[in-house]
């Protein structure tokens, strides 16, 4: 592609009412250009058409804003290119309102006859998704060969919202008669979205590319789908849209972010200057957050875009770009430490999604708890890894984890046990592997048998793999297998509760205490390279978050990872965040710490009928920067090191070798350091 991705880019909504006049009255070409220089902005996503479905240029295929007299994406694409800023143009896709309107036999219909949107009906405020198998599709691309041709110096096109459900519009069943699917039968209705995704990308990217065959082209629907790359060859990058505050959280990004990374192609973190998310006027992040935030994107390899949402009357918001210019230009001075890194990774944790990965790419899955609690664990534990799906090389990787419903088919097992053959560690959890007929696919020295009749039950690790504070039986919400131990080694016991909870026999406010003795079963067996855990351990503390629950699964990866582990920190907190990357092509290793300190804040109150109503019981903030003194690390790596330098400051640090070891510790700790060792 003609132009590589910058660092820091601005994503600069504009959904602009058409009841709404003085469209662009308060652009200033000046103000424009000085502030995002102030910011140290390189970049700026701009808008070409919004959801509301109104041009915001001179467009002879679609309708310029009626409060609009101006070409506004050409005055803003003008006054960026002058000052070298970029200027990828964004374009509305899945949602259009105003075609909708002139065209209510384009839009969606479900199954159940009803126009699609985000509203429950038309008497709602929102926005109206369209068919892609209707005449709307012909309309899109017309609209997008005009812009492209418009601007054929844009850094890319931005196309949003590309999702489609089972569609039984007209057009939708016209098209599922053609291919000899049955709208009666889910399945068939199903392929007939994948069949109209596929249209759209194929179509949308041509209309690009057709023009301008350098041209970069994102897709955005919100989630890069592990396990389903069909559709990245229409992409010439990634965006991982990942709002903290809107839903995200502070580790959905990082998850995103290990996927990504093993795709070989460039991408962006997008955060947001919200305070909750997109479409919020008059809510700032506090400049600590989106401090961290850009920092955290950094150290897991992105660059950097922070989504704003442009005033209708044009004007650029000074405070914005004040919060903006303070995490921009830390990340102009990190940026070169960043530049074509790669992630180091001890641990390989297989996503189970990926192996179903048409299913959930066509149900717009964003998650499962064994992925996610997985993911976390890991993080909290300062663990090094990578997130796989079941088409990655797994050579090179000292454990590989399958949390609590990986399927292996035979392809998988095959390199599976290939894997463990080269001297590969696995560690399995709840279901992963067990099949319906042959049961437990590997040899985990134990007989794993049918799930247990009793939840909750109760977790007694062997004594060196307890922590401290919880050596009696933990409760364990979620439901084991029964476990019978042969050749391998117990790592720890079930113990039974009396009973289930029922209507007749109950104890207590909650669940039923364990009985004295242990069951007889394992909660947990080595043989090996391997160990298996008969709990769902990760959905358990997806759900619940219990420290001990964490710190013994902790205990369990060492035991398997050993001193094969390439980091590792004391006094560093669990919601520290490290990652370690090699840059080749400067033959150096960059270890990054994040230290945010987040909180819950706020509660679950009735809004305007925005995208946050109805949602969040709390949001999760960063305010204060606690810097963190002293911490102690030791580093494993190849071959020489020369120097140990704190980056941006290029404060010398002082270390110790050992072997392959360092040993080296950092004074202080802020929102995000860099530590780069020097070939």
């Amino acid at each position: 592609m003609k132009t590589p991705l910058r660092f820091r880019q601005i994503h600069l909504d504009f959904h602009t009412s058409p009841f709404i006049d003085g469209i662009g009255s308060k652009f200033d070409k000046k103000k424009y250009q000085e502030t995002l220089k102030r910011a140290a902005v390189n970049s700026v996503t701009t808008f070409a058409t919004c959801h509301h479905g109104w041009s915001y240029y001179d467009t002879q295929v679609g309708k310029r804003h009626p409060g609009l007299n101006f070409d506004l994406l050409r005055a803003q694409f003008e006054a960026a290119k002058e000052i070298g800023i970029n200027v990828p143009i964004y374009l509305t896709a899945g949602v259009h309102n105003m075609a909708a309107d002139e065209h209510p036999e384009w839009r969606e219909v479900g199954p159940d006859g009803r126009y699609v949107g985000w509203t429950p009906n038309n008497l709602h405020a929102g926005f109206m998704t369209m068919s892609f198998h209707s005449p709307y599709l012909d309309y899109l691309v017309e609209q997008v060969q005009e812009v492209v041709s418009l601007f054929p110096e844009a850094d890319g096109i931005f196309f949003d919202i590309i999702n489609q459900g089972e569609d039984c519009s007209v057009w939708g069943l016209r098209h599922m008669q053609s291919k000899g699917l049955d709208p009666l039968v889910q399945a068939d209705r199903q392929q007939s979205r994948l069949d109209a995704l596929m249209k759209y990308y194929a179509r949308a990217t041509a209309a690009v590319r057709d023009i301008a065959p350098d041209m970069p082209v994102f897709h955005n629907s919100g989630h890069v789908t592990p396990g389903f790359r069909e559709i990245l060859p229409f992409f010439s990058h990634l965006e991982l849209e990942s709002l903290p505050t809107g839903g995200w959280g502070y580790d959905h990004f990082p998850q995103s972010a290990k996927y990504a990374q093993k795709l070989g192609m460039d991408y962006l973190g997008m955060t947001g200057k919200f305070h909750t998310t997109w479409g919020e006027f008059g809510g700032y992040k506090h400049p600590n957050a989106l401090r961290y935030e850009c920092g955290a994107m950094l150290a897991f390899g992105a660059k950097c875009s922070v989504g704003d949402q442009l005033h209708p009357t044009g004007e650029i918001d000074e405070s914005t770009y004040e919060i903006i210019g303070a995490a921009y230009r830390e990340v102009a001075a990190k940026e070169r430490f960043v530049e074509g890194a790669r992630n180091v990774a001890d641990v390989g944790l297989l996503n189970s999604q990926s192996t179903d990965g048409r299913t959930a790419f066509l149900t717009h899955a964003r998650e499962k708890p064994g992925d996610i609690g997985a993911g976390r664990v890991l993080l909290e534990e300062h663990v090094l890894f990578d997130i796989l799906d079941t088409r990655m090389d797994f050579a090179g990787y000292k454990l590989l984890i399958l949390p609590d419903d990986v399927v292996v088919d035979a392809g998988l097992e095959a390199k599976l046990r290939a894997f463990v053959a080269a001297g590969g560690k696995l560690l399995l959890s709840g279901d992963s592997a067990v099949d319906g007929e042959r049961g437990m696919l590997f040899d985990v020295g134990a007989e794993v048998g049918a799930h247990s009749e009793f939840s909750p039950d109760y977790w007694k690790p062997r004594a060196d793999l307890a922590v401290p504070f919880a050596r009696s039986p933990m409760v364990m919400y979620g439901r084991a297998r029964r476990v019978k131990v042969t050749d391998g080694e117990s790592l720890g016991d079930v113990f039974d509760p009396y009973f289930n909870r029922a209507w007749d026999h109950f104890c207590s406010h909650q669940h039923t205490p364990p009985r004295p003795d242990p069951s007889g079963f394992a909660a947990a067996v080595r043989k090996g390279n391997l160990v298996y855990l008969a709990h769902p351990v990760f959905s358990i503390y997806r759900g619940f978050g219990q420290v001990a629950l964490r710190q013994t699964l902790g205990r369990h990866l060492d035991l398997l990872l050993g001193k094969d582990r390439s980091v590792k920190l004391e006094n560093f907190p669990s919601t520290g965040r490290v990652t370690l990357t090699h840059q080749p092509a400067e033959g150096r290793h960059v270890l990054h710490l994040l230290n945010g300190i987040t909180i819950n804040r706020g509660g679950r109150t009735e809004l305007h009928g925005g995208t946050a109503s109805g949602g969040l019981a709390s949001f999760e903030v960063i305010e204060d920067e606690r810097p963190l003194h002293d911490v102690k690390v030791r580093v494993r790596l190849p071959g020489k090191v020369g120097a140990v330098t704190l980056e941006p400051q290029g404060a010398p640090v002082e270390f110790v070798r050992d072997g392959d070891w360092l040993s080296f510790t950092v004074d202080h700790v802020g929102l995000h350091q860099m530590v780069v060792f020097h070939g």
